[in-house]
């Protein structure tokens, strides 16, 4: 067995960075380590005062008070608001919050354009999607990216189209009820 030797700082010297704390008066958070008595606090401002909530506030099960400031131009509603109320029963670490609340945005996506359509407004979605930009800084990753859609979009028609055929073949125009009585009187 060999004696176990100590490691100094210039065994490591050769890693890039290696001990660059090393020195305490070169260390970034050494003001907050020690503080001079007199001098600020970390924290030195007041909390703001409490906003009314006077809209529904889905809030973090985290939290026990909602936060100080908070937006209420949109508050949940519909189906959108219905993920996101069945998201926010679960915590801030688990896939059950977090993906429900990517499919409510989507969601809210569909009812913002039915909500435009119903009222009267045909939405751009080619500008809103900032297909113009795109045409003119990336022309070609436009055209994959609509032929991809396009391909997706053809083949998932094609393939729901299939499914109601073949349905049609398998029962063909007899009810299927009729087979069960005349095998019951025979």
């Amino acid at each position: 067995m060999t004696p176990t030797t100590q490691k100094t700082a210039q065994d490591f010297a050769h890693i890039k960075g290696w001990g660059i704390d090393a020195d305490p008066h070169n260390n970034p958070v050494y003001p907050m380590n020690e503080r001079a008595e007199g001098s600020t606090p970390g924290r030195n401002y007041e909390r703001p005062p409490q906003q009314p909530v006077d809209v529904e506030l889905l809030q973090t099960i985290e939290r026990a008070s909602p936060s100080a400031v908070f937006g209420t131009t949109v508050p949940p509603s519909g189906l959108s608001g219905l993920i996101r109320r069945f998201a926010f029963k679960y915590s801030e670490n688990r896939y059950r919050h977090w993906l429900p609340l990517l499919v409510a945005d989507r969601v809210q996506v569909v009812e913002g354009v039915l909500d435009d359509l119903v009222h009267g407004h045909v939405p751009n979605i080619w500008a809103e999607k900032g297909y113009n930009a795109e045409w003119k800084h990336k022309p070609q990753q436009l055209v994959v990216k609509l032929t991809v859609t396009a391909l997706a979009t053809a083949g998932l028609i094609a393939w729901l189209s299939s499914g109601s055929k073949s349905k049609k073949s398998t029962y063909g125009s007899r009810p299927v009820n009729l087979r069960i009585r005349s095998a019951a009187r025979g």
